[in-house]
């Protein structure tokens, strides 16, 4: 019918070496050539330049592939000489469809004959599959016949252990994550049971098709290597260079099922794709709240905020009825994959529009008032009966000048089903009463500056996105007043900390930062600390019969408690961590709750001087965690850090002691120091004599730490100090703040703080690389509608 051409059709007449279309362009369009030709180029993985892959001549058509699925062009379209086409736009095109479906078929037809027959028998091989919200993808133990791509939505993998008789999570995979591709490269079973957090697509390539693949193309192999070799090794490659490369992977500890997953796969919250904000009750300025996110997310990548107001703008009045069903997933498939990560808004009741931002979430940001009762909301409520198997994290919001977090347990305890917690101080802004055109002026003024890389919202984002910035602090003694310094030394350099963990000394001066987050604080209480211990009349008078140590604990709990008072890890600003070490069960314990300064006084119980601290859980001994990890650098990568800033304050292997025989004498040590004539013996006391003990038992940990690819190691020049000198407190902190302006000034001159700051997945938005959002009024989903529309008579297939 001719007339569905007017006013949909445009011609166009260009110039030798216009570019017609980029590679990447989400709006495609149909072009039909008059005269001269349109030459087709696409980027190629091994090659700088673009490849020519057609030449489309009078009469052909170009761009029918991303105007029929919606998806970005896959090539670049370049006038060589002058050209004339005509246009037609994807919209114009599907009003069109409407009304004669049959262009479908002519316009898929001439595409199909440009694809060649390898790619059509693909097409044919791979399985499209459709796995609901809480369904099994493939089970632990299963024979692995092929691999899955992550589409779109949220896989979990979950390890049973069959001897403790309970599950483990492994962790989460996103869109264009491999799934199950050692396991089959390696031949073994599935390691892990993977099931769907959302509603997800994935696409099976099985096994015959990747034998095809690799006979026909070997070097197509080898583009899979870097990939499996991530998966497999990770940051474990160091330790492959470290024994040489020649032991297998078993003794490496890299066989086991959770690195089949890979390492990366460790952090749940890792390659989100959307993200629902849930409010408790009605009080929560939820709409500020989001703005201020997305406002935060742009600094890292194209975010988009959705909310059902702005859906009714964007797709009609009637958008959220059930008959727009497949339109609306269509569009917001789009959003997702024109966009790093995309936020949905719920509204304050159990709407159809809450409903779906729920089901498109791959994790739920419940979010409440820090100084309102713990009560569970309506929302909540329902939630958790919907069984929803999205990561969930409670959000509690504080006024910028209100007093620190508190009862924060009690908010958890009521919300089993959160996996984590974050305090946000927001800006008063948020809190401000406008009207909704008043607050979308004033975050117009907002989204026009940069967003602040120290604030709250900013670290959110970067938890987020899997960009965490994580602080590590050795233990060490003495030394590890030189931690303040540094810490000094990072606020100048401008650099966001969003984590903060350490072990002995470094989980109490930690644990000041995370409750203080300034520098100065931190100092002044570090040190009321170092005075306390420098005290030898409190030392004398804690002396005990030494069955199972020199002193009885009680005046070092009083130096701990009297300067962290009675607060739980939950109520610090900074997600926090400290490790020690479980005599009763020989482990490695890792406190993120509870009392904090007993878990900071059992991190840092130095065996023979303190006795071991009962865990008021369950009873274990707990011992200074130096002696299983002195630098836990590798647990804050596991808890989701991207780069972890490592302090290392350890001793140093001294190779050059005394040979004093085969017994010592104390008073003979004791005269060797009084005497000033006598030659200086270098003679470990019995505090060095523990800290070596430790530092031998973490060595390789350690060595592992320092040539990973996620940690910046540092090492303050603080060897001479012993453990005991905390005398010495201005000297060695001096020594860290100057050591660590050094340090960050050639962080600084070069890439590596804007690195900490680059989104680890860079996304690539559209041709133009401007954070667009555009509203098609059709999708690849639409199909669905149209295509039952066709008449078929015998000989056309129906699937």
């Amino acid at each position: 019918d001719p007339s569905l051409l007017t006013d949909r059709v445009t011609i166009h007449h260009v110039k030798a070496e216009t570019v017609v279309a980029s590679q990447g362009d989400q709006d495609g369009s149909l072009h039909f050539v008059l005269w001269g030709c349109l030459h087709v180029y696409q980027q190629m993985i091994d090659k700088e330049e673009d490849v020519c892959l057609f030449v489309a001549q009078p009469g052909e058509m170009v761009g029918q592939l991303a105007v029929l699925t919606g998806e970005p062009l896959i090539f670049t379209i370049k006038a060589n000489r002058d050209c004339i086409f005509l246009r037609i736009s994807k919209s114009d095109l599907y009003e069109m469809m409407k009304v004669q479906p049959s262009i479908i078929l002519s316009a898929a037809h001439t595409e199909v004959t440009r694809i060649s027959p390898l790619v059509r028998q693909l097409d044919f091989a791979i399985s499209w599959m459709a796995v609901e919200a809480g369904c099994t993808l493939y089970r632990q133990g299963a024979v692995t016949d092929g691999i899955y791509i992550v589409l779109s939505g949220r896989l979990r993998s979950v390890i049973q252990k069959e001897k403790e008789n309970k599950k483990e999570l492994v962790g989460e995979f996103g869109r264009g994550n491999l799934v199950a591709a050692v396991e089959f490269f390696m031949g073994e079973p599935h390691a892990s049971s993977v099931h769907a957090v959302r509603d997800t697509e994935v696409a099976r390539i099985p096994e015959g098709v990747l034998h095809y693949i690799k006979k026909l193309y070997p070097e197509a192999v080898t583009h899979l290597l870097p990939l499996l070799g991530q998966r497999i090794l990770g940051n474990m490659g160091q330790v492959h260079k470290l024994v040489g490369g020649r032991r297998p992977f078993k003794e490496l500890g890299v066989g086991g099922p959770s690195m089949l997953s890979g390492p990366e796969m460790m952090n749940p919250a890792s390659n989100l794709s959307t993200v629902a904000v849930l409010p408790v009750n009605q009080d929560v300025p939820i709409e500020a709240f989001s703005l201020e996110l997305s406002h935060a997310l742009h600094f890292i990548g194209p975010s988009l905020l959705l909310n059902s107001d702005i859906i009714r703008e964007q797709l009609g009045i009637a958008a959220l009825d059930r008959i727009h069903e497949y339109r609306l997933s269509g569009w917001l498939a789009q959003q997702e994959d024109i966009h790093r990560i995309v936020l949905y808004q719920t509204d304050y009741t159990m709407t159809p529009w809450t409903q779906r931002c729920i089901r498109q979430a791959d994790c739920i940001l419940i979010v409440g008032l820090g100084d309102q009762e713990p009560i569970l909301g309506e929302l909540e409520e329902r939630l958790e009966n919907t069984a929803v198997r999205a990561l969930k994290q409670l959000i509690l919001l504080h006024k910028e000048d209100g007093p620190s977090p508190s009862r924060t347990v009690e908010w958890l305890n009521m919300r089993t089903w959160c996996s984590g917690h974050l305090h946000i101080k927001c800006p008063r802004r948020v809190f401000s009463c406008r009207t909704p055109t008043k607050l979308r002026e004033v975050y117009d003024e907002v989204f026009e500056r940069l967003a602040d890389k120290h604030s709250d919202f900013s670290r959110l984002a970067r938890v987020l996105t899997g960009n965490t910035i994580a602080l590590v602090l050795g233990g060490g003694g003495a030394r590890g007043c030189s931690h303040v310094g540094l810490i000094q030394a990072i606020e100048e350099a401008g650099i966001p900390l969003d984590m903060v963990g350490g072990t002995s000394i470094g989980s109490l001066v930690g644990a000041l930062y995370a409750e203080e987050r300034n520098a100065t604080q931190t100092e002044r209480r570090t040190r009321e600390f170092t005075k306390a211990m420098n005290s030898v009349v409190k030392q004398v008078l804690d002396l005990t019969y030494p069955i199972t140590s020199l002193f009885s604990g009680t005046s070092f709990n009083s130096v701990i408690y009297n300067i962290l008072k009675d607060r739980q890890i939950e109520d610090l600003w900074l997600p926090y961590f400290c490790v020690s070490t479980d005599i009763s069960a020989s482990t490695m314990r890792v406190h993120e709750h509870g009392s904090l300064w007993r878990y900071v006084r059992a991190s840092m119980t130095l065996s023979g001087y303190l006795p071991p601290l009962c865990d008021p859980k369950d009873g274990n001994l707990l011992v200074d965690g130096g002696y299983i990890n002195n630098l836990p650098a590798d647990v804050a990568k596991n808890m989701g850090a991207k780069i972890v800033i490592a302090v290392d304050v350890g001793s140093q292997r001294e190779a050059e002691l005394c040979n004093y025989g085969d017994s010592l004498s104390g008073w003979w040590l004791l005269w060797n120091q009084l005497n000033p004539w006598a030659k200086k013996l270098k003679v470990p006391d019995m505090a060095e004599i523990q800290s070596r003990l430790a530092y031998v038992s973490c060595v390789q940990q350690l060595e592992m730490v320092k040539h990973s690819a996620y940690c910046e190691y540092i090492r303050p020049p603080i060897d001479r100090f012993k453990t005991m000198d905390f005398g010495k407190f201005d000297e060695i902190y001096g020594l860290g703040y100057q050591h660590g302006k050094f340090v960050f000034k050639s962080w600084l001159a070069g890439d590596t703080v804007q690195k900490m700051l680059t989104d680890q997945e860079p996304f690539i938005p559209c041709s133009s690389k401007k954070e667009v959002c555009v509203c098609f009024t059709a999708g690849f989903t639409d199909l669905g509608a149209i295509v039952p529309q066709f008449n078929l008579g015998k000989g056309y297939l129906t699937a």
